[in-house]
């Protein structure tokens, strides 16, 4: 989907369209209605915190502000950039509406989040069938199918790259947005892929973008012409040859329909960093509604979990992790605080806070045994009971 989050935005808001928009505000940064019936709209250049960029308009990533910028460096670039709070709930809705239109034309889809999916089109009919001189016709109708079926559903437009695997595809889709559809076959690499820079290959990040740079290996070209053993020697066994593979192309990981959740979690980082002492009473409403919101998501996915898990960053950003596994799954708001709160005990709250999170892990569906479940006593080494958490409900904070 094209810059999902402020499209969906620029549909309660079409009179902002075409203009620097930024997504990543707080609550009280929504429009508010004036005496004349206007919107008066925040601007970037008025904030003040630590947030950062969820998404931004292509107006804006013309002005050099893009997601998970801050917010304050953001405010350089773009002063009068538009500011408007996330409404994850909305983009939820028109994932769901996104989804569903596509699968009414392509129903083997893999889903790879809010805004992104892949798609088999093998067996979609009409594919391989030329229209008029273009043998290539029926891929680009059954692509413009998909747009259209998209468009009506929510208003949305989004791009597509069509390509022989998910590797290629991924990159063909970013090559002409917004609105666009690439196709890429394989005879087509060599002078379609091999001339961009590495960081378009999705799996090659700043860290090793870097480093091939500084092994003079700045396009895709020069690292499919680069000797496998330097690869390997560099960047170790099994990412070196997928270094190889991916340089030429090929990818081979079929496109899943299907796949279950290894956790499910909820966090926040402040906008400044709190002290568990001075700020008690704000830091247990703020843990108190992670629990709420996560045990919200279980539900709302039909998911019991056994696990539970905290994180926090402090100030200086060094991270803490704790978690303790229950007798018996659950997705019991009060039940995952009395956990998340004993293994809050376990951890030293000297420092400010600058993040607070709470985890679900060893998932289930209601009614399925799950591995290692309990009735009795538990385990050495395995972490307080159920019982033994509710006798420590008495939280930090």
């Amino acid at each position: 989907m094209d810059a999902f989050y402020a499209s969906v935005e620029l549909l309660r808001y079409p009179e902002i369209k075409g203009q620097a928009v930024v997504i990543g505000g707080r609550r009280d940064h929504a429009p508010v209605t004036q005496a004349d019936g206007t919107l008066r709209y925040a601007r970037l250049r008025d904030y003040t915190g630590r947030g950062v960029v969820t998404t931004s308009t292509y107006a804006a990533r013309d002005l050099g502000v893009f997601s998970g910028m801050g917010l304050m460096k953001a405010a350089l670039r773009a002063p009068d950039a538009i500011l408007l709070p996330t409404d994850f709930e909305a983009y939820r809705h028109y994932s769901r509406l996104f989804k569903q239109a596509v699968a009414e034309v392509a129903p083997v889809i893999e889903d790879r989040g809010i805004d992104e999916i892949y798609i088999d089109l093998s067996e979609v009919v009409g594919i391989r069938e030329p229209v008029g001189h273009d043998p290539l016709g029926g891929l680009r109708s059954v692509a413009r199918d998909i747009k259209n079926s998209v468009f009506r559903a929510t208003g949305l437009t989004c791009s597509i790259g069509i390509t022989p695997n998910k590797l290629l595809s991924k990159i063909a889709s970013e090559m002409d947005k917004p609105d666009g559809i690439t196709l890429l076959m394989a005879d087509e690499i060599e002078t379609r892929i091999w001339p961009l820079t590495v960081r378009k290959v999705n799996g090659i990040g700043p860290k090793a973008g870097a480093k091939l740079q500084a092994l003079g290996l700045e396009t895709v070209g020069q690292v499919a012409a680069a000797e496998p053993a330097l690869l390997i020697q560099h960047f170790g066994k099994s990412f070196g040859a997928w270094l190889v593979e991916a340089s030429q192309g090929r990818d081979n990981r079929p496109v899943i329909t299907h796949s279950e959740p290894v956790s499910i979690s909820r966090e926040t980082t402040f906008e400044r960093d709190l002290h568990a002492q001075h700020d008690k009473a704000e830091l247990g409403a703020i843990f108190t509604r992670l629990c709420e919101q996560l045990a919200a998501d279980l539900a709302r996915k039909n998911y019991l979990g056994r696990t539970v898990g905290i994180k926090l960053r402090f100030e200086g950003f060094h991270t803490v992790t704790r978690d303790l596994t229950l007798d018996q799954p659950t997705q019991d708001a009060q039940a995952i605080r009395r956990a998340a709160g004993a293994c809050l005990k376990r951890v030293p709250l000297e420092k400010r806070i600058r993040l607070l999170g709470v985890r679900m892990g060893n998932l289930s569906r209601p009614g399925q045994t799950t591995p290692g479940s309990r009735t009795g006593r538990r385990a050495p080494g395995t972490g307080p009971s159920s019982a033994e958490v509710r006798v420590e409900n008495l939280s930090l904070f």
